[in-house]
């Protein structure tokens, strides 16, 4: 509480009554000018934030007002307001903030005083420092202390004990050499550092048998415990209960403890274990005998890394750029050639914040797919022109000098390569390409590879095509979407997708009624090949290419269409004899695309147990399940089938959808702030579903060697390895910054069974290849039967999980009828009792308004009235 205010001659009520136009008696003051005593009432002290003993203090006795809320005071609350008197002081005021000052002491005879001048403010706030005198700073002066005579009070024989002295004598040993190797020639060998652990040659321990150290002393400890257990599953505890245990120790009497303290066994146990013990904790204070020097030799900060131990993460191996065609582009998709090794093939697009009407036209480049090869990397090897950005493109698994695109426009594109496919398998040297770079014609150096064949835009999609892929050469589909044999065991058909709620199938196969002989016309001499020549593959396409087969993509529930962005469908694999399948791969090596026609629909054998359902991410990260196959209705209209599941996993646009190259029906999705692995045949939702993170998953890709192991990448250019058998709540290993933009696309390749590699791109079209370490591609003995143990478990658990969330919904909804049954029905209440209830609701209300304002000082007593 603040101190009371000393009594003055004039009462506070008498001043109050006084009117507002009597003169005050002119008294001489007994305060400086620049300062005026003021009282401020609680309800000012609280508006103002300056209440005594609590805002301020007398060790911060001071407060800044502004101006305009003193001025807002006062047109408030007017003659109540206790800045009234000095209305004109204020609004003269030049400052926008006017100090007040607390003083406790009652010094000008009020609790609190205001500073009416800047200058007075500043020297309040700022008081000058005193200025220091010559005497004080004599004393300040350091001297140097006087040293004193040495006293010995016995100190100096326990640093002598205390300190080690050699007390045996050193052993000499002399390392020569013989006479006639003196001054031979030295000769110096290779040697691989992998022959010996850490590429050192140490000295091992050995038992030596001519000493014989007899055990004197052993620490060893025993403890008694019950049979440990220790178990774990995965479960989803959904109603938490508090328990508590309190136990209480077994102890001794007072009589036991004295007769074990005062017995003969005990003093002679402690005078037996007391040197030994004293003498365990000298050495442990002199040195740590448990140390091995020798693990710990050179692991200081400075010693660097001097062991030549290979890395355990991810290690950058290559990386790929060029200045000319990545500049200002962002990477959409990346293939591995499947042939070719050390060959790898990227597709650039503009980056968003590039507009078309922004750009001049020196500012517009065409869209390329480049191919890099390891030889080379600064430099492109090939370059495949297309009319517009590609987000997506796969090569054919059938011939990989067809590759297949798909264009921000919505067209789809293809390519042939073979007659440029030298320029990979042998790459100029670099040498010489940078002597060619010198000429203005430098661009004619990369071949440039155009376009066979495209989609018109009338026939295509009608917004960016973001995923596509090969039919598998085991089947093909017809205008039904019935799967049915692949006779000429090649793949011929492809699959796309389109944010404009359609998928596509295309045939890149002559139609019946194109002549043999047409086909046969499109080889060309090798020997008039130009760096821009263009093969005629796919000449009988011309303009009149157009999709097979187009799926609508209907919503389950409701009306309207999903926007799909990735999918995936199973792979088929077909069974039959050897020599029949050996043949006909020979023979698809003999054919030619040009030569290949759609076959007749009489010649087609269905293939019921082929697999027609299709994983579909959309951009509002849904995960739909369906069927590309139409269907009959009861009057033979043929319609799309609607979506058999529909499952929201991800917060937004799903970027991944990918199968394990180990089981089939497990398939890994990734968008938005978290990743799922699926089962395909469960539709209740995934068996996997990682807890969200602060960054985006971007991408994410199975292991090509481990069923185990996974990559996600993210938004601020860090890579996470998952690994299942390990731990399933967060990633085994994180790389952070491994870009310094977001990573776009992962893909992995074996190079050798000794080396396997991981491709990394971004958006700022840098291509980085990084080595995988050991521990991430050497798969155990059982892990994929273990990996498909781990599955069926979590499919278990997640069918458990819904089994018993459904009954406790049941037994709630039981319950609540039952409780409705048994609770008496509450009566009625009359229009009297409502009037009783609303009037008392009102008179609360008045008199929470009156302790209000009675708090605020605002209170005035209305007249009396009768009630109402």
């Amino acid at each position: 509480m603040p101190p009371k205010k000393p009594k003055s001659a004039k009462g506070s009520a008498g001043g109050k009554k006084k009117g507002k136009n009597e003169p005050p008696p002119e008294e001489k003051p007994d305060h400086p000018e620049d300062i005026l005593p003021m009282v401020l009432t609680s309800v000012t002290q609280e508006l103002f934030d300056c209440r005594a003993d609590e805002d301020v203090t007398a060790e911060s006795p001071y407060k800044l007002l502004q101006t305009e809320d003193i001025i807002q005071d006062i047109k408030t609350r007017a003659g109540v307001s206790d800045f009234s008197p000095v209305k004109q002081i204020v609004l003269d005021y030049p400052d926008d903030e006017i100090l007040l000052v607390y003083d406790r002491a009652f010094t000008y005879g009020q609790l609190f005083y205001l500073v009416l001048t800047p200058e007075a403010k500043d020297r309040i706030l700022n008081p000058p420092e005193p200025e220091e005198t010559q005497g004080e700073s004599e004393w300040e002066v350091c001297r140097t202390p006087e040293s004193k005579e040495w006293i010995s009070l016995g100190s100096e024989l326990e640093i002598e004990e205390e300190s080690v002295k050699e007390t045996r004598e050193k052993l000499l040993y002399k390392f020569s050499r013989v006479r006639r190797e003196l001054g031979k020639p030295v000769s110096f060998s290779d040697r691989n550092t992998a022959d010996a652990k850490d590429g050192n040659l140490g000295f091992a321990s050995y038992e030596d048998s001519r000493f014989s150290i007899k055990l004197m002393q052993r620490d060893c400890g025993t403890q008694a415990v019950s049979r440990l257990q220790s178990s774990s599953v995965q479960t989803q505890w959904k109603f938490p209960w508090n328990k508590s245990t309190q136990y209480a120790p077994r102890e001794l009497s007072e009589e036991e403890r004295k007769d074990i303290l005062q017995s003969e066994s005990l003093k002679n146990f402690c005078n037996l274990v007391t040197p030994r013990v004293l003498q365990a904790l000298q050495q442990e204070e002199i040195m740590n005998v448990f140390r091995d020097d020798w693990m710990a030799l050179g692991n200081g900060p400075e010693a660097g890394d001097w062991s030549g131990k290979d890395s355990k993460g991810l290690m950058l191996h290559q990386a790929f750029t060029d200045h000319k065609y990545t500049k200002d582009r962002k990477i959409s998709s990346i293939n591995w050639h499947p042939t070719i090794d050390g060959v790898i093939a990227v597709a650039l697009t503009v980056e968003k914040e590039q507009n078309s009407e922004e750009l001049t036209t020196s500012d517009i480049r065409p869209s390329f797919i480049v191919f890099f090869c390891f030889s080379d990397p600064s430099h492109p090897q090939l370059l495949l022109e297309s009319p517009g950005d590609i987000l997506a493109f796969k090569i054919c698994p059938s011939d990989p000098n067809i590759i297949v695109g798909g264009c921000m426009n919505g067209q789809v594109v293809l390519w042939d390569i073979s007659a440029h496919v030298t320029y990979l398998q042998r790459p100029p040297p670099s040498g010489k390409k940078d002597s060619l770079e010198l000429d203005d014609n430098a661009e004619n150096v990369i071949p440039t590879v155009r376009p066979c064949a495209m989609s018109t835009l009338e026939n295509s999609h009608k917004g960016r095509i973001t995923d596509v892929k090969w039919l598998p050469a085991t089947f093909e589909v017809t205008r039904t979407g019935e799967p049915v044999e692949n006779k000429q065991k090649m793949s011929v058909q492809v699959v796309t997708c389109s944010p404009d709620r359609t998928i596509m199938f295309w045939d890149v196969r002559a139609p019946k009624t194109v002549s043999q002989s047409a086909s046969d016309s499109s080889t060309v001499d090798q020997t008039e090949m130009t760096p821009y020549t263009v093969l005629d593959t796919f000449k009988h396409l011309g303009r009149t290419w157009r999709p097979l087969l187009r799926i609508s993509l209907l919503k389950i529930s409701t009306k309207g269409e999903y926007t799909p962005l990735k999918f995936n469908f199973e792979p088929y694999t077909c069974d039959g004899n050897t020599d029949e399948a050996d043949e006909k791969d020979d023979r698809s090596e003999i054919l030619q695309y040009s030569q290949l026609t759609v076959p007749s629909a009489d010649a087609l054998t269905a293939l019921p147990d082929v697999n027609t359902k299709l994983y579909i991410g959309t951009e509002d990260g849904e995960i739909v399940y369906t069927d590309w196959r139409l269907e009959k209705d009861d009057s033979g209209q043929v319609h799309f089938p609607k979506p058999l599941h529909c499952f929201r996993a991800h917060y937004c646009m799903v970027n991944t959808i990918q199968r394990s190259p180990f089981f089939e029906d497990i398939i890994l999705t990734a968008g938005g702030f978290n990743f799922a692995i699926w089962k395909e045949g469960v539709i209740e939702g995934p068996i996997i579903l990682s807890p969200n993170t602060e960054q985006v998953c971007t991408v994410g890709c199975w292991s090509l060697s481990r069923p185990a192991v996974f990559f996600i990448g993210k938004d601020d250019g860090s890579i996470e390895v998952w690994n299942l058998l390990e731990q399933s709540s967060e990633p085994v290993e994180a790389y952070l910054h491994v870009t310094n933009a977001k990573i776009t696309c992962i893909t992995p390749w074996i190079s050798s069974p000794k080396q396997h590699f991981l491709a990394v791109t971004d958006e700022l079209g840098m291509v980085r290849i990084l080595e995988i370490p050991k521990k991430f591609f050497v798969p155990g003995r059982t892990e994929r039967s273990n990996v498909r143990k781990y599955f069926e478990q979590d499919k278990k658990r997640l069918l458990d999980y819904l089994q018993c969330e459904e009954m406790c919904k049941k037994e709630k909804k039981e319950s609540e009828k039952l409780k409705k049954k048994t609770e008496p029905v509450k009566p009625v209440p009359t229009l009297q009792e409502i009037d009783d209830m609303e009037l008392k609701e009102y008179r609360d209300c008045l008199t929470l308004e009156e302790n209000i304002l009675k708090g605020m000082g605002l209170w005035t007593a209305p007249p009396e009235i009768d009630d109402i």
